[in-house]
């Protein structure tokens, strides 16, 4: 599968909050660094992120963009339906599985939507 397919598959999970399907796309030692919240290391641990964030906050992925080269899928994505919030990620993937994940995002309108969505 192309980083494009999968990346497009990853956004379904993501969406519908689905963490083992969300988990079955990563290596067991990938690395998600979001850069807001800093570096995970593992598989198990990016888990339990996933799982506090779902129960958490209300968050989905809108997809503006998604584009790969080689190994890297990117995909850029909105976070409403108005585009307030965007950000953008970059999957390295090794064996059909993601071993880096390095994501950049607007914190401070992620906090402003979640407070409208209360």
């Amino acid at each position: 599968m192309s980083p494009k397919s999968l990346l497009s598959k990853w956004v379904e999970y993501f969406n519908s909050q689905d963490v083992d399907g969300l988990m079955s796309y990563y290596h067991d030692d990938a690395i998600n660094h979001q850069t807001p919240n800093g570096k995970i290391i593992g598989k198990d641990n990016i888990r339990k992120m996933f799982e506090d964030e779902f129960r958490q906050f209300k968050m989905i992925c809108y997809i503006e963009n998604i584009f790969e080269e080689g190994e890297w899928g990117m995909l850029e994505w909105k976070g409403d339906p108005e585009g307030t919030m965007r950000g953008c990620g970059f999957f390295h993937f090794l064996g059909g599985k993601i071993i880096l994940q390095r994501g950049y995002w607007d914190q401070l309108s992620f906090i402003k939507q979640q407070d409208q969505l209360k």
